[in-house]
């Protein structure tokens, strides 16, 4: 509701093209659920309450939201491809990240963005997928879903140790996956400069190198210091940011094809005034300044966040072979 509720304070609909959304087909779900698990799901339709895990219920209308959210994410996906629009944030509940090939897990019931990344794939005919999670919480069902898959790159910055317990930097993918899930855990207390200065290092190189078709982003808001569940400083201004470097990533590897899914956000206020961020530097509303927000970053922070990871990705990328540099307001850091 509060996202509604900026939504309609902003008038959005004389801003933005709204995508109707539509339900995934059994399809299109069986690109990366089971069919046990997909039948496992559809026969809480209706029920008043199912619980599939401890942290993870349904209600009578949870499935056909499920399928809503899937297809919706799907369609706006199909619309950035085509080039009938530049990019899309799909504004949808229930999340995805945790969900698993057969498993129900952290509110999540089908892993959109996974289900992304599949479609692009087999339907619409691309060969690389970039995908992003910036969310409080490590995208475990993501990962898993795609970590021997070399047509997926997988990144991942998140807080650790935290739920789901997974995501330290030296998983990387197995097998013909190995290299291609880039994870950057990263203790409590990171804010808006330190978020921008690491994806602005690391990011960039990895998406030239890789040359995805398209960019998905697991776009969670759980990391403003109002959310409830997690212990990060990030503000409007630094979703903002974020999303600025993102799109510029995306301009330069693949014509601008972006395209951002809702994760998590437990506060109310905190989300609606952080998604408008974002809304508003997709549209070009606002233009942030990366550069200046990364130079405010505490240079130690970023210094440990990217320091292992990047020692464990040179193995993997010829990209980070040579030092990276950021520039602080006071110092120049070479990693």
């Amino acid at each position: 509701m509060a996202i509604y509720a900026m939504l309609e304070q902003m008038q959005a609909r004389q801003h933005f093209v709204e995508i109707p959304p539509r339900k995934a087909s059994e399809e299109e779900i069986l690109l990366v659920h089971s069919p046990e698990y997909h039948r496992k799901i559809a026969a809480t339709d209706g029920l008043e309450s199912v619980s599939l895990t401890g942290d993870t219920h349904t209600s009578a209308d949870s499935y056909q939201t499920a399928c809503l959210a899937a297809g919706g994410l799907l369609e706006a996906v199909s619309m950035v491809s085509s080039g009938k629009i530049d990019n899309a944030f799909a504004l949808v509940r229930p999340p995805g990240h945790h969900a698993e090939k057969s498993r129900a897990m952290g509110y999540c019931l089908f892993n959109n963005v996974a289900l992304a990344a599949a479609f692009a794939r087999k339907k619409l005919g691309m060969e690389r997928i970039l995908i992003v999670d910036w969310d409080v919480h490590h995208g475990n069902g993501t990962q898993h879903l795609f970590e021997r898959d070399p047509s997926v790159l997988f990144f991942s910055i998140h807080q650790y140790p935290h739920f789901p317990g997974t995501g330290f930097f030296t998983e990387t993918g197995i097998g013909p996956g190995e290299g291609f899930t880039v994870n950057l855990p990263i203790p409590r207390g990171y804010g808006d400069g330190e978020y921008v200065a690491i994806l602005s290092a690391i990011l960039p190189p990895l998406a030239a190198e890789f040359r995805p078709d398209l960019v998905l982003v697991s776009a969670g808001f759980d990391m403003h210091p109002e959310d409830p569940l997690g212990g990060m400083q990030v503000s409007p201004r630094g979703f903002s940011g974020m999303t600025r470097c993102i799109m510029n990533l995306a301009d330069a590897c693949c014509g601008g094809r972006l395209v951002l899914a809702l994760e998590g956000g437990y506060c109310v206020d905190a989300i609606g005034e952080s998604v408008k961020a974002v809304l508003m530097e997709l549209a070009d509303f606002t233009f942030c300044s990366p550069s200046e927000l990364a130079a405010q970053a505490r240079p130690k922070k970023v210094l440990y966040a990217l320091k292992r990871s990047v020692k464990v990705q040179r193995h993997y990328w010829k990209s980070l072979a040579e030092p990276l540099q950021i520039q602080f307001t006071n110092e120049t850091l070479r990693i």
